[in-house]
């Protein structure tokens, strides 16, 4: 659906995407995540028609979007980190403005607002001014006023920044039922937690390239197969040190009373055979387990460790939003 080649541009002497490339599926809804500054919102805005590119394509569908502009208009909707507020204007009114903005109008736009009003849980506040809303509540008029249009993608940048959880979790299931429902959508997000709860597949950016991407079950897979394994070891513990160091996938071996500590390269069918190897040599192992991995982990390898750039978990308590 989505394809992005060789995209990049640069800001005087900065390279903020460096030949960036991306390609999401019909259907997908994909996380990208990086620390702030890796190219995150730079992207979404030349992907939204805000911002020219340098060098790269981008098609949607097979057509090319950055020379067909009115396109983008037509076929993405887009949900920015913040959406400013309307002085005096109601919330049915401001649906009502977006609707002929893309020349829905009459009945239609009503049925249409109130229906996207509805879904995003607001249809009992239609009335109310749009500046009194808390921001929760404005978050998700900004994503009900995205999907206006029915847009064939949907692009969110940080949807969930400065929400309370019960905010994040209501926004999240509205996802979740627009990508059930077969609506394709990117959410940028520094927030590795919120991602994995309802991403199918994840894109990890740095530097303005895109260092790794897959489901999660694949990224996942590879995280766990770089971490070490954790051996029990009940009786049996010098033959056990002999089979590990003399095996090619072992690095390093570490001891610990009935512990063994094993930095180990292998796939699942060789951490199997490893086991077999122990036990058919009378090594009484009592407990063998591949320490589990973390997409927190694996970010933090990829990044450099530039926790002070990207938040691996949501469970700060804030005012509530919602």
């Amino acid at each position: 659906m989505l394809d992005v080649k060789g995209l990049t541009k640069r800001y005087k002497n900065f390279t903020a995407l460096d030949q960036f490339d991306l390609h999401v599926d019909r259907g997908e809804l994909f996380g990208f995540v990086g620390p702030n500054g890796a190219g995150k919102t730079t992207t979404i805005k030349i992907l939204t028609g805000l911002l020219r590119a340098d060098e790269g394509t981008v098609t949607l569908d097979g057509r090319n979007i950055l020379k067909e502009r009115a396109y983008i208009r037509e076929n993405i909707g887009y949900m920015p980190d913040f959406s400013g507020v309307y002085d005096n204007m109601k919330v049915f009114e401001y649906m009502e403005f977006y609707a002929s903005a893309y020349r829905i109008e009459g009945p239609e736009a009503r049925e249409r607002y109130y229906e996207l009003l509805e879904m995003v849980g607001l249809s009992q506040k239609a009335n109310s001014f749009v500046d009194e809303l808390s921001r929760g509540m404005k978050q998700r008029l900004s994503l009900a006023r995205a999907l206006i249009h029915d847009p064939r993608l949907l692009i969110l940048d940080e949807p969930a920044s400065g929400l309370d959880p019960q905010s994040r979790y209501h926004l999240k299931e509205v996802l979740k039922y627009l990508n059930r429902d077969g609506k394709t959508i990117i959410i940028s997000s520094h927030i590795l937690a919120e991602l994995s709860e309802m991403c199918t597949d994840i894109g990890i950016i740095d530097n303005g390239k895109m260092i790794l991407r897959g489901s999660l079950i694949d990224i996942l897979d590879q995280v766990n197969q770089n971490n070490p394994l954790e051996i029990t070891v009940y009786d049996g513990m010098e033959k056990a040190a002999r089979i590990l160091k003399e095996h090619s996938r072992v690095q390093t071996v570490t001891f610990d009373y009935h512990k063994i500590m094993v930095s180990f390269s292998g796939s699942h069918e060789e951490e199997a055979e490893l086991l077999k190897k122990l036990v058919i040599n009378d090594v009484a192992v009592y407990e063998f387990i591949r320490k589990p991995g973390s997409l927190e982990n694996l970010f933090m390898k990829i990044t450099e460790g530039k926790k002070e750039k990207v938040v691996v978990s949501n469970e700060i308590e804030m005012e509530p939003s919602f």
